[in-house]
């Protein structure tokens, strides 16, 4: 089992550099119950570090399973007012939210996909006004993981529960640098590569993407004034933070009607507790026109139905195939980790601050600029080492971005 000095290592990182927690400020942790022991680490280290108050939503994957597997549907399709009431409170005081997330992937799979996607609609629609405070970086926020039984199984099948977990833990270590002797300075390291990224395509300022690879391609326009941004980000109140731990993603907007072609996916896609894999989507004028998946494919009918912003995309990102997370070799089942080993787009809602001036946009200025908006965002990989993308400039010439799954020019 990992030491206790390298969760106190992981716990501070997460409130240094994830969430950079102020003095004086509130905080709001969403835990699992099977990561308690971790999670007090973090709140002692929280107050320690000045916080006026730390608040806990814990959750249970049993729990969540018997009331799928029990309540009635007006239950399952009910958002509870109080839940938006306590977010929404912490929220408008400024708190930090630090989410450490950690599902079982199989946890919904003999569940009829139409509950989980009346219970994902529900939440997605109730909890509209907190959603506005962490895509517009309003507050600073991160999701950080921590391992548990049953998702550390899933990852290595062929272990023991307790040996599963303890690889899982050393492989988490790893990736999100906290095996170093200073993982804080280690991420400022990380973080000024990224931005060094997202700078040169920024100044590239490319009209379009071109993606090809097997099962893939696809042509990609990018709204005028799109904003690349990767690592760390800054709040509202000027405070840097890391929303992801781990990221090596640099990200912006597509076009919501300009993506034309098809895409197939690389990795399984966890989406609510059901896995979703080889899965292919077909775009015409940004609009999934066709679909088909070898697991979950029902699963995948009910997110795309789930509003008209679901068939559109919100995001693309860039990530190297030889990040730390893809040289694991594992799949984590975990979009978390899975969508930072390989490039991803993502389906749903985009995030404003990829647009010049977006975050003071009203929807229907958002709408005009290509911004797409829905109640979901779901990330899914599309990279591998087979990947290239090219990018067409304002000339209408076209030069390598990506090559076998990596950068087509350097990045110091």
């Amino acid at each position: 089992m990992v030491s206790q000095q390298t969760q106190e290592k992981y716990a501070e990182l997460a409130l240094k550099t994830g969430v950079n927690l102020q003095k004086n400020q509130a905080l709001m942790i969403n835990a699992p119950i099977e990561g308690a022991d971790f999670t007090r680490i973090v709140v002692r280290k929280a107050y320690e570090l000045g916080a006026k108050d730390v608040h806990i939503n814990w959750s249970d994957d049993e729990i969540a399973l018997l009331k799928y597997e029990n309540a009635p549907d007006e239950v399952i399709a009910n958002y509870p007012e109080w839940k938006v009431l306590l977010h929404d409170t912490y929220a408008e005081d400024g708190a930090a939210v630090l989410n450490i997330r950690s599902t079982n992937p199989d946890l919904l799979k003999d569940i009829d996909p139409s509950r989980v996607a009346k219970a994902n609609k529900a939440s997605a629609q109730a909890m509209k006004n907190f959603r506005q405070y962490t895509m517009n970086d309003r507050i600073t926020w991160s999701i950080i993981s921590i391992p548990t039984g049953d998702w550390a199984q899933k990852i290595f099948p062929d272990k023991s529960e307790e040996d599963a977990v303890a690889s899982l833990w050393d492989a988490i270590v790893k990736i999100v640098r906290v095996d170093k002797d200073d993982p804080i300075a280690a991420w400022e390291e990380h973080n000024a590569t990224l931005r060094t990224a997202r700078e040169l395509l920024n100044k590239k300022n490319y009209q379009k993407l071109i993606f090809k690879a097997p099962g893939t391609n696809l042509e990609m326009k990018l709204p005028e004034g799109h904003i690349w941004k990767g690592g760390s980000a800054v709040s509202e109140k000027g405070i840097t933070f890391n929303p992801n731990m781990p990221t090596e993603e640099v990200f912006s907007m597509p076009d919501k009607y300009g993506v034309d072609g098809t895409v197939s996916s690389t990795k399984p896609l966890n989406y609510g507790g059901s896995l979703i894999d080889n899965f292919t989507l077909t775009f015409k004028d940004g609009k999934v026109v066709d679909f088909k998946a070898e697991q979950g494919e029902d699963v995948l009918k009910h997110l795309l139905d789930s509003d008209e912003g679901a068939r559109r995309l919100g995001e693309v990102a860039l990530v190297p195939h030889e990040s730390p997370v893809s040289q694991s070799g594992l799949i984590f089942y975990n979009t978390l980790f899975d969508e930072n080993a390989s490039c991803h787009i993502a389906l749903g809602k985009a995030y404003p601050t990829n647009l010049e001036g977006g975050a003071k946009m009203t929807a229907e200025e958002l709408d005009k600029h290509g911004v797409n908006d829905s109640l979901s965002h779901v990330d899914f990989m599309i990279g591998s080492e087979k990947l290239d993308i090219d990018g067409v400039k304002e000339d209408g010439s076209t030069e390598a971005v990506f090559r076998n799954g990596t950068w087509a020019f350097e990045i110091k």
